[in-house]
């Protein structure tokens, strides 16, 4: 059954030590379906914000961030499906390429050794998806912000952001356009935010998640790069800040649906 409503929410709490440029990432796109606040201060004085949106990628907010106890509220429900644009020329030459953190260029020869005789695209993605999903160990903690596919495959462990990395450059090393999309995840636990995969089949961008956490068709999509270097939830620039305390949560009006592996689901 495919969510009618959702909402979700963050709280991000830091302390800036020098002034510096923030870039928030936490806005699903805009439709007429979503209704959303958000409130940024620095020592309870109010924040100007500023919206800007990356073609292809998703809206970042951008504020100025002076010293200070800064905290960040974003509140949204979401009633409806969001439709996922539609494959485009630019992303089938973009989402082919290495990428800093999907280096498909290293790993194309073990993608054609492991999955050497599946000729359909379609496949493909539950076949990577599985593989990923029994070679990897989910373990909090485990890795580094630089560490990219690679390094995930030698330490055979990792985090939401590590699977979809290496289901990413291994689906390029395939031919296969693919992507990371940070996403809110109802039924996430514990809840955070999540990134998974996009593969591009037939003009049409299809969720993969090797993790199994959550359910895909209900996941809502926040933003989507090239790889967690495009995706990140904050970002500062030209200062220094501390992030002391995140929350997020995420949830569906009635039962989370059923998932299968097998399934093509599109975000929604």
């Amino acid at each position: 059954m495919t969510p009618v409503v959702r909402t979700v929410s963050t709280r991000l709490l830091l302390a800036v030590i020098e002034p510096t440029e923030a870039f928030l990432q936490v806005a699903p796109p805009r439709t007429g379906g979503v209704v959303e606040s958000l409130t940024v201060t620095t020592d309870g004085k109010v924040v100007p914000v500023t919206e800007v949106t990356v073609p292809g990628m998703g809206r970042v907010h951008r504020f100025p961030a002076a010293p200070g106890r800064l905290d960040i509220a974003y509140d949204a429900t979401v009633e409806g499906l969001v439709e996922t644009a539609p494959v485009s020329a630019a992303d089938e030459i973009t989402y082919v390429r290495p990428s800093r953190y999907a280096e498909s260029d290293r790993l194309t020869a073990v993608a054609h050794a492991e999955f050497a005789g599946i000729s359909r695209p379609e496949d493909l993605l539950s076949a990577v998806s599985s593989w990923v999903g029994t070679h990897l160990s989910y373990v909090p903690g485990s890795s580094r912000p630089t560490d990219g596919a690679v390094e995930t495959l030698l330490q055979r462990q990792g985090v939401c952001r590590d699977y979809a990395h290496l289901v990413i450059a291994l689906l390029r090393g395939l031919d296969v356009p693919a992507r990371l999309t940070a996403v809110y995840a109802p039924g996430l636990h514990p809840m955070d935010f999540h990134a998974v995969a996009e593969a591009a089949i037939g003009g049409i961008w299809y969720a993969v998640d090797a993790t199994l956490l959550a359910p895909r068709s209900s996941l809502l999509r926040i933003c989507t790069g090239r790889d967690a270097a495009d995706t990140a939830f904050l970002s500062t620039y030209g200062g220094e800040a501390r992030l002391l305390w995140t929350s997020v949560s995420a949830s569906v009006d009635g039962e989370l649906p059923d998932d299968d592996v097998f399934s093509l689901v599109t975000l929604s």
